[in-house]
């Protein structure tokens, strides 16, 4: 490292060139790269995916792997649809429909029949459309045909009351209309956040640096994901990563490196000499604390479905380009303009953090019951998170009002229940389609099924069953299985499609995976600390508390939104009753890696005051003396930015970024400031032990117990 500073520092203007010329061309080609960022969802190799694929085959595009839009009609008291002139108005929605979305299918009671479509009392009906798919949406959403559809049965009645267009679709429109504002203005909020945060840390103008650093490293990553997407398919969700998982990792590597060049400055070493001497501990320290943010993402791959490997390819290097703009145009920046931004220098890094001395000294004294009270507060957490639904939205989560929220209403209150919203397609063949829709229909749970004569071609029919409650329901996910069944009893080459049985197969498919994806990242970070700080222990530690730590960020997620315990209070949201399958991989692989800075962050300085002092108590007071702040800090800033990401329209970034911000939040506080310090000094010299054969192994110096070290000579 010390070597590598020297050069950076003896070819600045060539460093400070290349960098200046990959921003500018960052910033020209971020639309680019964001609409190149446009791989489809998809789950190779299962029964849901694939019988998806073949419904949109047969059907030029529609159904499968969509919602549809579903108009629902409530007929007034007295009527039902039945009544003289109802059928005649049901007849004009479905062509209405079918004129304002060309190459639509569409079905309902008029032109069907069936009673699958209506109450048991009659009263209320609805229609159900799959529209052509919208090219720019990679996950099925359709919003063009929504709002064409809105537009198309605006006044629509059906005996004299109104039609209400409902549908996921129509309720994530209406949710705030799709208002929210964009990625890249979402990382501005959370950078004015991290300023005013860096303001008080450093107390001089040296509170840019750190969002200077972050501009070319986010513009970098865009660039280098726009060259990847001409190589693999990329998803949509690594814009968001870029932008504000990004913001928060480059300004965290370049604040722990200012920190400690001011503190070198503050104890007379001066010029390049104190920029070489941060990087030598600091620099280190970002080395190693973005390699195990790019393992935890990197670990996706293992994952089998090509949208999460893209996001874990992406996604990786983001902490590795932050890294190399700590590593190279950060000491560029410090000799520059490092001194005179320090100004009016209100902080001085000469001495520790009194405040955080005095909590250290605390937990050391205090050890046991530090221990006991995060391990308590920890396993409450985990326990919740064991309760954890993954699934699909709820869709009484994505409006609070507007017609499509009453149309949902009045299908729930007629019987017909929220699953019409995502019915179960299943493929037959059209000579024993009608024996499969009643085969279907027969299931409990299912409130009816029907195969549109329309929709059969020369080889398939496509057969819809609508399930009672909607696929947020575990007992709706759990349908899925006597359904197959009922569909193969009436025709043994029958397939089930649909949203809700291809969601099965994704949680069947990732989170079978998930202990290999789990394994992966705990030994490669283990190898990785097992370096860094010449110890078994405290990487065997570091992993463990990092898989605490998400779980209890799981926790949250399932108090918060599953079980509605503060979504409401906050966001005006009811409970969801599972969260999107996604979701918690993703908490899982960013907080994995982002905690880990703060574990390296504070075990670094831990390990450096012990080989100084040879006293575990002491190194762990002195440690938290200097790494509190900077870690108390850095875990606001990343909660600001997880702030602002919520406060875009839809659920579940909202979701995630509740997970993000909780999860942050309990790993600087309960696990970093209480946990780690107290287990440490619980451990005492255990912690920094490397036997000599596992020394050999990792190439490094051995490290062993005083009364085991061999005399001198």
């Amino acid at each position: 490292m010390t070597a590598f500073t020297r050069w950076i520092l003896a070819h600045r203007r060539l460093v400070a060139s290349f960098w200046i010329v990959l921003t500018v061309v960052g910033i020209a080609t971020a639309g680019a790269a964001t609409k190149a960022m446009d791989q489809k969802f998809s789950v190779p190799g299962k029964e849901g995916w694939e019988t998806n694929l073949a419904i949109a085959k047969a059907f030029k595009g529609t159904g499968g792997n969509a919602a549809p839009l579903v108009p629902v009609v409530q007929l007034p008291a007295g009527r039902t649809v039945s009544s003289p002139g109802v059928k005649a108005d049901l007849r004009k929605l479905e062509d209405t429909l079918a004129k304002a979305l060309p190459g639509s299918r569409v079905a309902g009671y008029a032109s069907t029949g069936s009673r699958a479509f209506t109450s048991q009392d009659g009263r209320t009906t609805f229609v159900l459309a799959y529209p052509t798919p919208d090219p720019d949406q990679p996950f099925g959403d359709n919003p063009k045909a929504e709002k064409t559809a809105r537009a198309a049965l605006a006044g629509a009645t059906v005996a004299g009351t109104p039609v209400r267009l409902s549908g996921y679709d129509a309720l994530s429109a209406q949710s705030s209309d799709g208002n929210g504002p964009g990625v890249l203005v979402e990382a501005m909020v959370g950078g004015l956040g991290a300023l005013l945060v860096l303001a008080f840390v450093f107390g001089s103008f040296l509170a840019i640096v750190p969002i200077l650093m972050a501009i070319p490293a986010i513009m970098t990553s865009f660039l280098t994901v726009y060259a990847l997407t001409a190589v693999i398919e990329v998803s949509p969700i690594v814009q968001f990563l870029i932008a504000l998982i990004g913001l928060g990792v480059a300004i965290d590597y370049s604040l722990l490196v200012v920190v400690r060049w001011r503190e070198e400055q503050a104890h007379g070493t001066t010029g390049d000499e104190a920029i070489v001497r941060a990087m030598e501990t600091a620099g280190r320290a970002v080395v190693f604390s973005g390699t195990t943010v790019a393992v935890g993402l990197l670990a996706l791959i293992v994952l089998p479905l090509p949208f999460l490997r893209s996001v874990g390819i992406g996604g990786m290097l983001i902490p590795l380009l932050s890294v190399a703009v700590s590593l190279s145009l950060l000491p560029v920046v410090l000799h520059a303009w490092g001194p005179k931004l320090d100004w009016p220098h209100r902080r001085t890094d000469e001495k520790a953090s009194a405040w955080w001395t005095r909590w250290a000294e605390g937990v050391v004294k205090r050890r046991w019951a530090a221990a006991a009270l995060a391990v308590v507060l920890l396993a409450l957490l985990v326990g919740a998170a064991t309760q954890l639904q993954p699934g699909v939205s709820d869709p009484d989560t994505l409006a609070k009002t507007g017609a499509a929220k009453a149309g949902l209403a009045q299908l729930k209150q007629s019987g017909i229940g929220s699953g019409a919203l995502l019915p179960h397609e299943v493929l037959a063949a059209p000579a024993s389609a009608d024996e499969v829709a009643g085969a279907l229909g027969s299931v409990d749970g299912v409130h009816g099924a029907v195969a549109p004569a329309a929709w059969r071609t020369g080889a398939v029919a496509d057969v819809v069953a609508f399930p009672v409650l909607d696929g947020s329901n575990q007992a709706a996910r759990d349908l899925v299985k006597p359904l197959r069944k009922a569909a193969r009893a009436a025709d043994p080459g029958a397939r089930v499609g649909g949203e809700v049985a291809q969601n099965v197969d994704f949680i069947r498919a990732v989170y079978g995976s998930f202990p290999l994806m789990i394994a992966l990242i705990a030994i490669i970070t283990f190898v990785l600390l097992a370096r860094a700080f010449r110890s078994l222990l405290l990487p065997a530690k570091a992993v463990l508390l990092n898989v605490i730590s998400v779980g209890a960020a799981w926790g949250v997620l399932q108090l918060v939104w599953q079980s509605g315990h503060g979504s409401d209070e906050i966001f005006g949201i009811a409970a969801t009753g599972s969260i999107t399958a996604w979701i918690p991989l993703m908490v899982f692989a960013f907080l994995f890696g982002l905690s880990m800075d703060y574990e390296v962050f504070i075990l670094a300085r831990m390990r450096e005051e012990y080989d100084a002092t040879g006293d575990t108590d002491l190194a762990v007071v002195r440690g938290i003396g200097r790494t509190g702040r900077l870690v108390t800090s850095a875990a606001i800033i990343l909660f600001l930015a997880f702030v602002s990401m919520a406060s875009g329209p839809e659920t579940d970034i909202k979701v995630l970024a509740t997970g993000l911000a909780a999860g942050i939040l309990l790993d600087a506080t309960v696990i970093r400031a209480l946990l780690v310090p107290a287990v440490v000094s619980l451990f005492g010299e255990w912690n920094w032990v490397l036997p000599t054969r596992a020394a050999k192994l990792l190439r490094v110096e051995p490290s062993l117990r005083p009364e085991a070290a061999p005399a001198p000579a």
